[in-house]
C-alpha cells in the first residue's frame, strides 16, 4: 500500500513518464492483439511522447477491440502485479514481458518512436532482468504493475467523461454500439475498480501468508 501511495503522491511528476507512456503501449498493443484475435488485420499502431497513441485496424470484432484499449491496460497490469505477488521468479518474469514487448514493437510498430521506445523499454527490461536481482525486479515489476492499475480509471475519466466530447475509445463505440461515450465510459470506471478492488485484497491476503 505503501507503493500505491507514492505512485499517487508522484502521479503529476515527469518520473513516472516513462511508466505512463509503457501504459499507453499496453492500451494499444491491447487494441491491435484484440484486432488480430477476432480476425483483423493491424494496419497501423503507433504511441507518441504526448503519451498518446492510436491503431488503425481493418476487419475483426468492432466491439471487442475498441472495448479492449482501456480494459486491456487495466488487465497488463493486473497480470503483471499478481504475477510479482504469486511468483518468487520475477527475473524470469520480467525477461518474458520485455520479450513481449520487443516482438509486439516488431510485428506492429509503424512509426520511429513507437519502435525506438518498444525497443529501449523491452531491451531495458532483459537488461533488468539479467543483472539485477530478484528483489528489485519484484519492486519494478509491481511498480509498473500499478500505475497501469491505476492509469486505466483516470485515463477513462479523463477521456470519457471529464471530456466527453473527445473522439475517445467510448466516443467510437457509442456510435457503433449506440448508448453514450459516458455510459460506455461509466460502465468501463466501475468494472476498474471492482477489479482493482479485489486484485489488491487478494494481494494483501497472499503478503500475509
Amino acid at each position: 500500500m505503501i507503493l500505491l501511495g507514492l505512485i499517487f503522491y508522484f502521479w503529476g511528476h515527469p518520473v513516472l513518464y516513462p511508466l505512463k507512456l509503457l501504459v499507453v503501449f499496453f492500451h494499444e498493443s491491447s487494441h491491435a492483439l484484440a484486432t488480430v484475435l477476432t480476425g483483423g488485420e493491424v494496419k497501423e499502431f503507433e504511441i507518441n511522447h504526448e503519451q498518446g497513441g492510436y491503431v488503425i485496424s481493418k476487419g475483426g470484432n468492432r466491439f471487442i477491440i475498441l472495448s479492449a484499449g482501456y480494459l486491456g491496460s487495466l488487465l497488463w497490469g493486473l497480470m503483471i502485479y499478481a504475477a510479482s505477488v504469486q511468483s518468487l521468479y520475477d527475473k524470469i518474469l520480467m525477461g518474458c514481458l520485455g520479450t513481449s514487448i520487443i516482438l509486439i514493437t516488431v510485428l506492429l510498430s509503424s512509426s520511429y518512436f513507437s519502435l525506438l521506445f518498444g525497443l529501449m523499454s523491452g531491451v531495458g527490461m532483459l537488461v533488468i532482468a539479467r543483472f539485477l536481482i530478484n528483489s528489485y525486479n519484484d519492486f519494478l515489476l509491481r511498480l509498473l504493475g500499478l500505475t497501469s492499475m491505476m492509469y486505466a480509471p483516470l485515463d477513462i475519466y479523463s477521456d470519457t467523461i471529464s471530456r466527453s466530447h473527445l473522439e475517445s475509445d467510448a466516443y467510437m463505440l457509442a456510435e457503433h454500439t449506440g448508448g453514450s461515450t459516458i455510459l460506455w465510459g461509466s460502465l468501463w470506471i466501475i468494472i476498474s475498480i471492482i477489479l482493482i478492488y479485489y486484485c489488491l485484497k487478494w494481494s494483501l491476503v497472499r503478503q500475509k501468508t
